[in-house]
């Protein structure tokens, strides 16, 4: 008698764990169709189109110690100089960066938690339905990807990431784009029926590098059916090393440096 009751208290615990839900169509491969980290409302019909050049949107509203930051980091774009962490290879893009990475995309969803693999990686993002809630802070550390629950409403994921690693581990852009390790984002992410479209409506909040909260929209179109998403590591032919000062160098074959330097015109 006792054995059935502790396996009836199992099975209770895990229908708790795992809830039901009727899975959304998001299998198959994915692209990036539109969308990056510039200011996208979410009330912007969702095939809008990326702002242009000069475009205020472009620019997050920063506090005075991040616009200082932002500024510094244009000024090294400029100078062909901007230092992008996933250049040294295996380093991850982290979130939400890794919404916005080439390649192909792989979603995966289940009733107790969704997955989202890049191809251009190492990136794979975990946030947990299963009722879960972030651990305690003394149980926290700071990630790539830091730690996502959600829940879902319908066939809208929603979930927040906290613990995520800030400037000088990650970029969210070449553009410049940059948080602090205090953000926090909160997420919807839903398959749109008129356009077909996978959408990821997020939210930023850092009270360290932001003024205000700030909306990014990014959406994802389908590969044709049987599509292939297959891995690779840029370590396997990587020839690019990066210098200390910022420089790229190109490698031939056996290690030596080929770059020709190129004389400057005052």
């Amino acid at each position: 008698m006792r054995m059935r009751r502790n396996l009836a208290v199992v099975a209770l615990a895990a229908s708790i764990a795992t809830p039901a839900l009727a899975e959304p169509d998001w299998s198959g491969a994915w692209y990036r169709n539109s969308g990056g980290f510039y200011e996208t409302p979410h009330d912007l019909p969702i095939d809008s189109p990326a702002p242009q050049a000069g475009d205020p949107r472009l620019s997050p509203p920063y506090t005075p110690e991040f616009q200082e930051i932002y500024e510094d980091n244009l000024e090294r774009i400029a100078a062909g100089l901007y230092p992008d962490p996933v250049t040294v290879c295996g380093t991850p893009a982290g979130w939400p960066r890794l919404l916005a990475t080439p390649d192909a995309y792989e979603f995966v969803v289940r009733p107790e938690q969704t997955w989202i693999l890049t191809e251009n990686g190492p990136n794979i993002a975990r946030i947990y339905t299963d009722g879960r809630d972030h651990p305690p802070a003394d149980e926290l550390w700071h990630t790539y990807t830091g730690h996502s629950v959600g829940h879902w409403e319908g066939d809208r994921l929603h979930f927040d990431t906290v613990a995520m690693n800030g400037v000088g581990k990650v970029i969210l852009s070449r553009q410049g784009v940059v948080m602090s390790d205090s953000l926090t984002v909160t997420s919807e992410m839903y398959l749109d029926e008129e356009t077909d479209l996978l959408v990821a409506d997020l939210v930023l909040e850092d009270p360290v590098a932001l003024t205000r909260p700030w909306e990014v929209r990014i959406t994802f179109d389908r590969y044709p059916a049987g599509t292939n998403v297959w891995d690779y590591a840029c370590a396997e032919n990587n020839r690019n090393p990066v210098t200390e000062d910022g420089w790229t160098l190109t490698l031939d074959t056996d290690g030596e440096v080929i770059d020709v330097e190129v004389p400057t015109q005052d």
